[in-house]
């Protein structure tokens, strides 16, 4: 290598990890391919973890950040959420809330701050892999730490090309005032309401 030229390298390489590097840390993990059901899930609340708190249907860059861990079933269904979303509040001018409010990953609204999860069963295919949540509200000053909320849900994981996928969430939970059902029936009614 000329000298010339290995300088230029030398001198550019710094601009690269200050530049670069900190803009692909942002950046969604490109395909994931879980190897199993249980790595499925564990991927997913990698993504979750850092974007479950602004609640309802995630926006174009949480959809984003979770496509590499949702099955393309999964994913078509929040793109089509959002968009029907976005139809209503254009038609009604912002006047309702959204449709769904809250954490639309988990049977709580306020979401889970940690979780274990279970042993997988299924298929080839299809595995449901039981999740232990536990959401621990952040104390108030001067004032006891609240009393923690725990529950399960069932996380719905698909085998596709790419790998085991997150394919829907069932709320186990039963809260009064919770999410009940599936996660795929919420955002179906969501397209049913604003076609």
């Amino acid at each position: 290598m000329k000298p010339i030229l290995f300088a230029i390298l030398l001198l550019a390489a710094p601009a690269f990890f200050f530049v670069v590097a900190p803009a692909l840390a942002d950046a969604p993990v490109a395909a994931l391919a879980a190897a199993d059901p249980a790595a499925a899930v564990s991927e997913f609340y990698a993504v979750y973890k850092d974007q479950h708190a602004g609640g309802g249907i995630p926006d174009a860059t949480g959809r984003l950040r979770y496509t590499p861990v949702l099955s393309p079933r999964l994913n078509k269904q929040l793109a089509g959420a959002a968009a029907a979303q976005a139809r209503l509040t254009a038609k009604v001018r912002n006047a309702v809330p959204p449709m769904l409010e809250g954490d639309i990953f988990s049977s709580l609204f306020e979401g889970a701050t940690a979780w274990k999860i279970g042993v997988c069963q299924g298929d080839a295919k299809m595995a449901r892999c039981p999740v232990a949540l536990i959401y621990a509200p952040p104390p108030a000053p001067n004032a006891k730490a609240p009393k923690p909320a725990n529950w399960s849900d069932t996380v719905v994981v698909v085998n596709t090309p790419q790998g085991w996928k997150v394919d829907d969430v069932i709320y186990d939970a039963g809260f009064a005032f919770g999410n009940t059902g599936r996660l795929s029936g919420m955002l179906q009614m969501v397209v049913a309401a604003n076609p």
